[in-house]
């Protein structure tokens, strides 16, 4: 019996296959479309996905990402989306500090020093280049000897002494011959006492870049305490990750005394998160969780130390906490009340992902455009080595570039349920009509078998 019927079960998985190739994505497909503008030399053309855009996906991986020609037709793309976690390799590496002291007449001034260093830049001896007599110097900051370490610098970690209580804020520079200075930023450390408790925070981001020395020059206080250690942590990555680019605040809820939560659009894989400290004088201990769905256990993903204080007549903000790249798409935060609390509402929480490239190849004739924002269809991205045989990343970055229209209108539609028809598509009812034909005689073939007396 199986041996007659499959033929009749062969025809109708072909008849599907055929159906289903009929059903080709257009952009109707989709919720949100937009205009594309080309520039630079195809055929392969690289769009750094807005933020915005991004979150009128429908899945949380992007799957419902496309570009269509101006026929309609679905172009064959990529999708590059590094997380941090790309880093191959860490190290913390103890690295040696000198002083760096200052004329208490003029304790704002750029410390002026000699330097003695050995054949291959490790640094012997750092002096200041005039004499100060004793009890006139300030201790202005430090100079570190990262001269051993090759790789990119990504943290730096400090120990002071233990009777510098507060906070500590510094100026961060880098150089490669202790001449040209380029500025890195600010960072940060504190030691605090609270509820009993000790709170100290010794790290402090870098940029990634490397660079020999680093020259820590304090602002608040002006006299840089006594350290104890000084550490930097490099790493090596295959390839740089991608920026960084943070939404607009979004409001939360509260139902009990320090608890929040914040509903993401959708599940993202989030790397930052920058909490709203409306009130001067905050100080809050927090612990943050996520998870993807509304049932799902809470995980944790982060915890810290958030506060806005005044301080030597300026603000001094800690408000962001550090995500592993998790996707989530709820967030709840829970605070320690005993430091005062954020308030009875809940404050606003913006959050930032990895910056998210497309690269597709231009096939058939413009104007192109980008859809987003269908639940049901699967992913049909392509690694980059397969849409581009000869990819490497220099090759990306000489890529022609793409560019959702400035000032264009996202046109946003909502796909029928039911769709109405206009008319009759007789290609397509044949199709189903011989579909049902052959359910029909495969089950007059089964009913007929079961008929047939037994032998």
């Amino acid at each position: 019996m199986i041996g007659k019927s499959s033929p009749c079960w062969l025809g109708i998985m072909g008849l599907c296959l055929a159906l289903s190739a009929l059903a080709q994505e257009k952009p109707a497909d989709y919720t949100t479309q937009v205009p594309l503008t080309l520039s630079g030399e195809g055929p392969w053309y690289r769009l750094e996905l807005p933020l915005p855009l991004q979150l009128r996906a429908r899945q949380s991986d992007l799957s419902d990402v496309r570009v269509f020609n101006a026929a309609g037709e679905p172009q064959a793309y990529a999708l590059a989306r590094e997380q941090a976690q790309a880093m191959q390799s860490h190290s913390l590496t103890d690295v040696k500090w000198f002083p760096l002291y200052n004329s208490a007449d003029a304790p704002q001034a750029t410390p002026s020093v000699r330097v003695q260093s050995s054949a291959n830049g490790t640094l012997v001896e750092v002096s200041p280049s005039a004499q100060l007599e004793a009890g006139e110097e300030v201790l202005r900051g430090w100079l570190l000897d990262a001269s051993a370490i090759r790789t990119p610098l990504q943290q730096l970690v400090l120990d002071w002494s233990s009777e510098r209580d507060g906070f500590q804020r510094f100026s961060i520079e880098a150089s490669d011959d202790l001449q040209h200075w380029q500025a890195w930023g600010d960072g940060q450390v504190a030691r605090l006492s609270f509820a009993d408790e000790r709170v100290e925070q010794h790290e402090v981001a870098l940029p990634g870049l490397s660079a020999r020395y680093l020259r820590l020059l304090w602002q608040s206080p002006q006299a840089a305490p006594l350290l104890s250690s000084a550490k930097l942590a490099s790493s090596t990555t295959s390839s740089l990750p991608l920026p960084l680019v943070w939404s607009q605040p979004l409001a939360g809820t509260s139902v009990k005394a320090g608890e929040y939560t914040w509903q993401l659009p959708l599940g993202l894989p989030l790397e930052q998160v920058r909490v709203e400290l409306a009130q001067a004088n905050s100080l809050a201990p927090v612990t943050l969780y996520g998870r993807q769905e509304g049932n799902a256990p809470w995980q944790t993903l982060s915890s810290g130390l958030l506060y806005r204080l005044a301080q030597g007549g300026q603000d001094v903000v800690q408000d962001q906490l550090q995500l592993p790249g998790r996707a989530v798409a709820q967030l709840k935060l829970l605070v320690d009340e005993r430091g005062g609390g954020l308030g009875a509402q809940a404050p606003t929480l913006s959050f930032a992902l990895r910056s998210t490239q497309l690269v597709f190849l231009a096939r058939g004739e413009p104007p192109f455009s980008l859809a987003l924002g269908n639940p049901t269809v699967k992913a049909a991205n392509l690694s980059l080595s397969t849409l581009i045989p000869d990819y490497s990343p220099q090759r990306l970055a000489g890529l022609g570039k793409a560019t959702a229209a400035a000032g264009a209108a996202v046109t946003t539609v909502s796909p029928p349920v039911v769709p109405v028809v206009v008319g009759a598509d007789w290609k397509k009812i044949g199709l189903w009509a011989v579909l049902l034909l052959g359910v029909a005689a495969l089950a007059g073939m089964a009913f007929s078998l079961l008929r047939k007396p037994q032998v």
